[in-house]
């Protein structure tokens, strides 16, 4: 919902530091990976149960989400194979940030609260191969209640807040399912209204034309077929 609405905003926002950026030899996938190892670093804080400083790093792991298209576009090099790396990195992070607080639950809260954190990134993790199996097949998934920024902000609203942090999972489950949900219903909108392809007829084969010794032979055929039939007196 917010990656539709503030993309523009933000893209313009960040554009001045991307700009300031070209000149060094950072390039938009060092970017990438640099927030892929701020993420580890935010689990390790987050399942140590050092909560404020995983919130800082948060910040940082989303600070370099977003620069790395700043920097690509500000170098003109945006390619296919950055994409693809921007892409897998975040569900990475997303994996790494999830297990953290999974690791600190399982620590401060034994039980089956440890679960919760699991299922929203199962929840996520379905999100994100819905909208990557509609633009495969030519349809728009985009869209819902709970994309990746609306996660993370509620992240950070946990980890800021203690106490709040097991509400925060809820609603963000609660949320992310219905998000999955929506984007079902509307692939499967789109993709029903779609006019179904006639099966292209083959054309029928021709054949080939008789070679001259294969005319030849057919002429000797007929004619003796016919003194068969017809014989001289």
């Amino acid at each position: 919902m917010l990656d539709g609405q503030f993309r523009t905003t933000v893209d313009k926002a960040v554009r001045p530091i991307g700009q300031s950026l070209r000149g060094t030899g950072l390039t938009a996938d060092h970017v990438t990976a640099a927030g892929l190892v701020l993420s580890a670093f935010t689990a390790v804080a987050i399942g140590l149960g050092h909560l404020r400083l995983g919130l800082l790093l948060v910040v940082l792991t989303g600070l370099c989400d977003t620069l790395d298209g700043a920097v690509a576009k500000a170098k003109g090099t945006s390619s296919t194979r950055g994409a693809f790396f921007d892409s897998v990195a975040d569900r990475v992070s997303d994996a790494l940030l999830f297990g953290g607080v999974a690791w600190y639950l399982a620590d401060t809260r034994p039980g089956t609260l440890v679960m919760l954190p699991v299922a929203v990134l199962a929840c996520s993790s379905l999100i994100s191969y819905q909208r990557a199996k509609a633009e495969s097949l030519g349809l728009a998934a985009k869209g819902g209640l709970m994309e990746r920024a609306e996660r993370i902000i509620l992240l950070a609203i946990g980890l800021l807040f203690d106490a709040l942090l097991v509400p925060v999972l809820v609603v963000m489950l609660v949320l992310t399912a219905i998000t999955a949900a929506q984007r079902f219903a509307k692939v499967w909108a789109l993709a029903g209204a779609e006019r179904p392809v006639a099966p292209r007829r083959r054309p029928a084969r021709r054949r080939p034309r008789p070679t001259v010794a294969e005319r030849r032979e057919g002429w000797r055929a007929r004619a003796a077929e016919r003194r068969r039939h017809y014989p001289r007196r």
